[in-house]
């Protein structure tokens, strides 16, 4: 007998089945079976029926529960629907499962051979252009889909079997239908060929061609099973045609009942549209009054529709206590308990009691993901502090795209106290990918995506940071902020090798690879750039001290490691070596702590369980591998992840329709939910649906009835209201959407739009901490919002007021140079002792096609400086070509040549002077105050009529250039009598090759000095106003007898060019007001003056040539 048991609440239908299981069967230790749609309902039915089953003492409410519950539940095979059938079907066949030749693990790999024979007929024509066997030549960037075309073919066959057995037997019997008497479209007969190719090599009939046969033998011979005498489906709301046979053949002589949660037996027990619709393009349109329940309710109305005819009874289960969980008609009714009321009755909302409006359904429009997750915590925190006996596992947490989510969610319940109640909060991340809790498997997933890829440092760098891979070669912090920064220096950007480098068309161009880094690193262990120069293509790194030395080895062990790894990827390769190669990445590149054994175990299981039903002479690539990889990891519920006393949080299918009394929706945007799926193309059965036919976007909005329904106290929906980059509104989804209309017209709003909670875009927001009902209990953002709320404090900021003067002790000539060179940040460096980092840039993962300005300094100053010293040309060139920093090939060597011979020039012009006797002079001058600048001037070159302080520089003279040349002179003349003279030389601008500054010495040089010694003094009692560029422009202009408006006009354009002094780091913090705030700095000197102090000495006894 089939009997249909039907009820609005999960936990009603429960009570039911306990009522049926409390009758033991003849045999105590025949198990019963329980069909559940999920993991997560398995738990809680379990743990439900503990509380009924063998219990002294039955509640009378399947809602309540005494703590002195003493049943137990146990012997129950709780098993899938589609599980269940395969069982009954292999029994009846006289085989196990595991060896069907039709199971979904081995029809997955017979259909890659069956692609690979079926590629050549000409009725597969377009499967072949899919595949890239089309033409004379397998296309490389195609062939690698064959696992995934077999895998999806596989998949839409299985499912034709299940959905549509019909058509699958005609196919058996020659006939090309669709299983309901249509011949097939041209384009889809492609399928036909393929199936019987796979049913040829399979060489046994499928099993939906013995479906009606095996359905007649179970029907007329019972004992063909071992199975009770009565069987349960729990939970189902859609049951394919498989299944309805399969279970209507068992009921010939079996009890099977069928529990479904159905929102409204008003909508049930109406007449049928018809009893011969087939396609669901024929259904006449629902005569239903609920809009939510019309809009929601298809996947259910079409499984009536199917089950209507197989039913021996039809039962209906009332809620014991009434028809909700409080009263719908009683003027207090929960506005939550009037909308389930309206959907259960099938009437208009709006045709319901006007009731009191409260937050028993409350929408909340967020911006953006991470402002839904503060919402939702912030809500709950509400929720738990007005309700006391609410505990963690009362609440429930469904979210669309869980992984999405799972870091967000971690970020904002993992801190405990950190200042938000919901820190404390228990939280359990249920059926999440095998990757995101399998570090190991997390691991081989990346290794095999990067064989892949370009293998950028980046890419490497994660891979290292990866905690398996940092136990087996282990790298600590320390060590891998070490590592980035060799590898930053020897100039790595993307691919391992020069094999790696091949698949993308640069075989022969290794630099840049972190093989060719790798061998920098190592050689500089026993030497540097400057001791051997290179040995074969490898430039020695400098600066790997001998403390270095092991984390050198053990990163040199990893490259390597993951080198054979990825070699061993590249190409196809045998099932067998495939199996081989991810096992040694397992072995080779990953270990774990005693604690974590387990991962290490699951992952060779889940690689020996994805290739053991594979031919070993079966060739695959690595994107075959990739795409077997990822579907062998996608998140697979457990039961153990459910209904643990913590606050569960989920996607929409495993705890659907069961009960929690705070039900949280998040991520339900526009975008996502329901899901934009497009038609398979090649699903036959979605050219042309039949009722009851599986449909992606039905079973959302189906999802999506049955979390209204479960919910018994709150039901909190958050979605993406606004962009949080733009703050341009965004619509609710159309589900959504619908339930703000109802919830309006159940409590009498004339816009339905007021229902809607619309946050501010930060937590800081001072909206969300009114005096009156705060809506936050985040103690961190209400401190930000009492400063947002506070006027602002203009001297909130760096703190510029006078320190005590700096000590009277001598002064390093180093030092003075240095604070000119930059007056800020000399105050922070040699008065407060810290300088202002650069901002943390990503890894370099680019071979850039051109030298930017920046790279090309640098390129040619390290050049000039190693001419200057008397090195070739030729040498440098070869230098530079092996230090990883120029663009590939001839890219590479028209950039080197235009930066050489630069350097020529320049070294050219400045070998008259090298080519006078040089010497380090020693600095000794006594000051005013007693202190006396010490230190030494190198570069003095001299000759018969005096000294010459030199210096070359590869990039334009300015400012500091010509500052550092007028110290050093002046220290040069203080210390030694006779003349003396400052020379730089430099690249000139547009029309000149070069630029010369000379500087000679004034009679009194002492005076000038003093004058810089107490500028410096009273720039480390308090930052100078005195950004050096721009000073620099101001005292040209004045020299050159424009007057102060022009000279701070020129200044300020300087400042804020595109290169200017706007853009430094130490200014910024100092003077974070920009010029403005420089400029009204008086104190302790003002800009002009400062300016006027440095400049106009040095600009008095300078000349600038621009030789060609």
């Amino acid at each position: 007998m089939l009997t249909a048991h039907r009820a609005e609440r999960t936990d009603v239908l429960a009570s039911a089945l306990a009522d049926i299981l409390a009758e033991p069967l003849a045999d105590p230790f025949t198990p019963e079976i329980v069909a559940v749609p999920a993991k997560g309902v398995e738990r809680w039915l379990a743990q439900t029926l503990s509380m009924r089953l063998g219990t002294s003492s039955v509640p009378r409410s399947p809602a309540v529960v005494t703590d002195d519950s003493d049943g137990i539940a146990a012997n129950i095979d709780f098993a899938s629907p589609a599980e269940l059938t395969e069982r009954i079907l292999a029994a009846v066949r006289g085989h196990r499962r595991r060896d069907d030749p039709w199971a979904a693990a081995r029809v997955q790999w017979m259909m890659v051979d069956v692609l690979d024979a079926c590629s050549s007929d000409p009725a597969c024509a377009v499967l072949a252009r899919h595949l890239g066997m089309a033409g004379a030549r397998p296309d490389p960037h195609r062939v690698g889909r064959r696992w995934s075309t077999a895998t999806d073919l596989a998949r839409l066959f299985a499912s034709y079997a299940s959905a549509r057995p019909g058509m699958i037997a005609d196919w058996a019997a020659g006939d090309d239908t669709d299983g309901h008497g249509q011949a097939l479209p041209a384009d889809m007969r492609w399928q036909v060929v393929v199936w019987r190719a796979l049913r040829d090599r399979i060489g046994s009939p499928s099993p939906a061609e013995r479906l009606s046969a095996l359905c007649e033998r179970i029907a007329a011979a019972p004992d063909v099973l071992e199975l009770p005498p009565r069987l349960s489906l729990f939970g189902p709301t859609r049951l394919t045609t498989e299944q309805i046979r399969v279970l209507r053949a068992v009921a010939a002589h079996r009890d099977v009942h069928l529990f479904l949660p159905h929102p409204s037996d008003r909508l049930w027990s109406s007449p049928p549209e018809s009893d011969e619709v087939v396609r669901r393009r024929d259904l006449p349109r629902a005569g239903v009054s609920n809009p939510l329940l019309a809009g929601l309710s298809r996947e259910i109305r079409e499984t009536r529709l199917r089950l209507a005819p197989h039913l021996d009874r039809d039962l209906h289960h009332p809620d014991p206590d009434g028809t909700a969980p409080d009263d719908a008609d009683t003027p207090g009714a929960s506005v939550l308990a009037r909308l389930q009321r309206a959907i259960r009755d099938d009437i208009a909302p709006a045709d319901t009691p006007v009731g009191p409006v409260d937050d028993s359904v409350s929408v909340h429009a967020c911006h953006g993901p991470a402002r839904q997750v503060e919402v939702m915590r912030d809500v709950l925190a509400r929720i738990f502090c007005e309700t006391d006996d609410l505990e963690p596992r009362d609440v429930i947490v469904m979210c669309p795209d869980i992984e999405a989510y799972a870091p967000l969610i971690r970020a904002a319940f993992g801190r405990e106290g950190s200042g938000h109640p919901a820190h404390g909060l228990r939280v359990r991340l249920a059926d999440r990918s095998m990757a995101a809790t399998n570090t190991v498997l997390d691991a081989v997933v990346a290794v095999v995506a990067l064989a892949g890829g370009r293998a950028t440092s980046g890419e490497i760098l994660d891979l290292a940071a990866r905690e398996p891979v940092r136990t087996r070669f282990g790298f600590d912090d320390d060590d891998l902020e070490t590592i980035a920064e060799w590898i930053s220096e020897a100039g790595v950007r993307w691919g391992i090798g020069d094999a790696q480098r091949a698949a993308f068309g640069l075989r022969g161009y290794e630099q840049n690879t972190m093989s060719a880094g790798l061998d920098r690193i190592a050689l500089g262990v026993v030497a540097d750039e400057s001791s051997i120069g290179w040995i074969h293509r490898a430039l020695p790194l400098s600066g790997i001290d001998s403390a270095d030395i092991d984390l050198v080895g053990r990163f040199a062990e990893f490259v390597d490691r993951l080198d054979r790894c990825v070699t061993a990827m590249s190409g196809g390769h045998t099932v067998e070596e495939w199996g081989s190669a991810l096992l040694a990445v397992i072995d080779d590149l990953t270990d774990v702590r005693r604690a974590d054994t387990w991962q290490r175990a699951q992952a060779v299981d889940v690689v020996g369980a994805a290739l053991e039903h594979g031919d070993p002479a079966t060739v695959l690539r690595r994107p075959d591998v990739v795409a077997l990889l990822d579907d062998v990891v996608a998140a697979r519920p457990t039961r153990a992840n459910f209904r643990t006393g913590e606050l569960t949080v989920c996607t929409m299918v495993p705890m659907r329709a069961v009960p929690h009394r705070v039900v949280v929706l998040i991520g339900l945007d526009d975008d996502t939910y329901p899901r934009a799926t497009r038609d398979d193309g090649d699903d036959i059965t979605r050219r042309d649906p039949c009722v009851g036919e599986r449909d992606p976007r039905s079973e959302d909005r189906q999802l999506l009835l049955d979390t209204i329904m479960s919910a018994r106290d709150r039901l909190v929906i958050c979605y993406s209201g606004a962009d949080p980059v733009s703050g341009l509104r965004r619509p609710p989804s159309v589900p959504v959407s619908e339930i703000v209309d109802a919830v309006a017209a159940i409590v009498g709003a004339d816009d339905p739009t007021s229902m809607v909670h619309r946050h501010p875009l930060h937590a800081f927001d001072p909206g969300n901490f009114a005096e009156i009902d705060p809506f936050s209990f985040d103690v961190a953002a209400l401190t930000g919002a009492r400063a947002l709320t506070q006027p602002p404090d203009h001297n909130i900021g760096f703190d510029r007021r006078p320190l005590t003067p700096v000590p009277p002790d001598d002064i390093d000539i180093a030092d003075l140079i240095a604070f000119f060179d930059h007056p800020v940040r000399g105050f922070c460096r040699q008065r407060l002792g810290f300088l202002v980092p650069d901002t943390d840039d990503l890894p370099a993962d680019q071979l850039d096609a051109a030298l930017d300005p920046l790279d090309r300094w640098g390129i040619g100053d390290r050049l000039l400086r190693r001419r200057l010293a008397g090195e070739s040309i030729e040498a440098l060139r070869a230098t530079e070509l092996r230090r990883g920093t120029l663009p590939p090939f001839e890219l590479g060597q028209v950039a080197l040549a235009g930066v050489l011979d630069d350097v020529e020039r320049l070294a050219a012009a400045a070998q008259p002077m090298l080519d006078r006797p040089v010497e380090t002079v020693d600095i000794d001058v006594p000051l005013a105050d007693g202190r006396r600048l010490v230190g030494s001037v190198g570069g003095v070159h001299s000759d018969p009529n005096g000294a010459t302080v030199f210096r070359a520089h590869y990039s334009r003279l300015g400012s500091k250039h010509r500052l550092q040349n007028w110290i050093s002179l002046l220290a040069v003349a203080a210390t030694r009598d006779g003349a003396a003279e400052a020379v730089a030389i430099g690249r000139a601008g547009r029309g000149s090759r070069l630029s010369r500054s000379t500087l000679e010495a004034p009679p009194d040089p002492v005076a000038p000095l003093q004058a810089l010694v107490a500028l410096r003094d009273t720039g480390l009692t308090q930052p100078l106003p005195l950004p050096s560029s721009a000073a620099a422009v101001y005292a040209d202009r004045r020299y050159a007898g424009s007057d102060h408006a022009d000279g701070i006009e020129a200044a300020r354009k300087d400042f804020d060019d595109k290169f200017g002094d706007v853009h430094d780091r130490h200014l910024g913090l100092v003077f974070a007001g920009g010029f403005d705030e420089i400029l009204a700095a008086a104190e302790p000197v003002g800009f002009a003056m400062a300016a006027a102090t440095i400049w106009r000495p040095l600009l008095t006894a300078e000349r600038i040539d621009t030789p060609r």
